[in-house]
């Protein structure tokens, strides 16, 4: 271990082992995941510090867990026993905005946020916008295949990553990607690394696309006395061919806990809210969704009348997690299931909490099928973690069982490492394995993440 810090030092790294400092950086939000003790941290400043630090680390068989912000929710920026702790979130700059290519070229501490604000300047956005937007860096959104709220029309990160600088395993720094419009000279290497985790490189630099921001933004919420026909209304949309920039649902537990978090009026009383944004032509397409929602059975529906207030609800739901973490530790599931089966699907969650007498509040982009069963957990009873993780078990069963994912946003991280291999058929999780012994013979990137064993 010594030896590693002084290599370290050696190299002009500055390596911190300061034990509170380090205990500080060990842990991601995956609250329930327990972190190792790792050897050092590292504040990597440029390409070539991650290089030199992933080079000594190699030398010494040390872990390495590339870190940005740490707002992950599957621990796969959670330190491992005797790991280099590689930080990233001080290689922050956009190192060029494009409006003739419509790209951003921008280093891995780069917030998703300061994207688009660079590129409003040119009428421009970087189009992925996880709830954590304001605070996860581009990095960690690649590294987890990040989703967002504007995905059902949008599309998710890897959809955005033209190019990428990686530093693999050997310290080697390789390029993939391109920066035109199109291309597909040799295997597409950036759909590879996106969703990784760090574990087959860590990324120094992205080359991402850019869209046009839309001329006029609308939002309405539909109000409903079940979270079922909240699930049908959400099928009937999305059957009807109508293309919603936005496309949410809130059940009654995360709209309680928003509004005692920051009151604004939401109807705490509702089974479920959708709240449906349209970004094309506003008011014919909300026009047509209201219909839907008041066939599917809601009993109010409320047309936001410009985009200052179509923002203050997208904020309320952008706090649904911090909302939670007010009743308690939350156990973050996500998992995605065909949209035919959401109506289904929000059945099962709630009864899952009434069979492990568990809190289990949902969110979902729920036109992409995607929910959020958050299940609050005290982890001083024992009872109740073993109730939590018993309900989060039987949602990943579920989804499974109806043709979905165990996870669409989050990654896999330490907490669904053990569920991979039930979702993947033998020869595909062998693939996988024979890809990261491939770019990582030693194993030293972010071991025990994603693959189990």
């Amino acid at each position: 271990m010594s030896d590693l810090i002084s290599a370290l030092s050696e190299a002009g790294l500055e390596p911190v082992t300061d034990v509170d400092i380090l205990a500080a950086h060990s842990q991601d939000h995956a609250d329930l995941v327990e972190a190792g003790r790792a050897a050092a941290l590292v504040r990597a400043a440029s390409t070539e510090a991650v290089s030199a630090a992933v080079r000594i680390a190699a030398e010494f068989g040390a872990p390495v867990v590339a870190q940005g912000a740490r707002t992950g929710l599957a621990g796969s920026a959670t330190a491992v026993d005797g790991a280099v702790l590689l930080d990233l979130s001080g290689m922050d700059r956009i190192l060029a905005i494009d409006p003739v290519d419509r790209l951003a070229v921008c280093q891995p501490g780069v917030l998703n946020a300061a994207i688009s604000a660079a590129a409003a300047e040119h009428g421009l956005r970087y189009s992925p916008d996880p709830g954590s937007w304001r605070i996860s860096t581009i990095g960690g959104n690649i590294a987890t295949g990040a989703g967002g709220m504007c995905c059902v029309k949008y599309g998710t990160t890897p959809e955005y990553v033209l190019g990428l600088e990686v530093v693999l395993a050997s310290g080697e720094v390789m390029r993939c990607g391109r920066r035109t419009a199109k291309g597909v000279a040799g295997y597409d290497l950036v759909r590879l690394f996106c969703g990784s985790e760090g574990t087959l490189g860590i990324i120094t630099e992205a080359t991402l696309k850019l869209s046009p921001v839309p001329a006029e933004r609308l939002t309405l919420a539909a109000v409903f006395g079940t979270t079922a026909d909240a699930g049908r209304a959400v099928t009937a949309i999305m059957a009807s061919g109508a293309q919603p920039s936005l496309l949410e649902l809130i059940d009654n537990t995360h709209l309680r806990a928003l509004e005692a978090l920051r009151p604004m009026g939401l109807p705490t009383e509702a089974a479920a809210l959708l709240l449906v944004g349209a970004d094309a032509d506003p008011d014919g397409e909300l026009a047509a969704i209201e219909r839907l929602c008041e066939a599917a059975g809601a009993s109010e529906v409320h047309r936001a009348t410009d985009a200052t207030e179509a923002d203050a609800l997208l904020e309320s739901r952008r706090s649904a997690y911090h909302a939670m973490e007010r009743l308690g530790t939350v156990l973050v599931d996500d998992v995605a299931v065909p949209r035919s089966r959401l109506a289904d699907a929000l059945d099962g969650v709630q009864a899952a909490a009434r069979r492990h007498g568990v809190v289990i509040g949902v969110i979902a982009h729920a036109g992409d099928g995607n929910l959020h069963p958050n299940i609050i957990v005290h982890p001083e009873d024992p009872a109740s973690l073993a109730a939590g993780r018993a309900a989060f078990d039987e949602i990943l069963e579920m989804a499974l069982a109806m043709g979905g994912t165990i996870t669409g946003e989050h990654g896999v991280g330490m907490l669904k490492r053990d569920w991979l291999a039930r979702e993947l058929d033998p020869v595909n999780l062998a693939v996988q394995r024979r890809i990261k012994d491939a770019l990582d013979p030693l194993g030293i990137l972010n071991p025990g993440k994603v693959l189990a064993g």
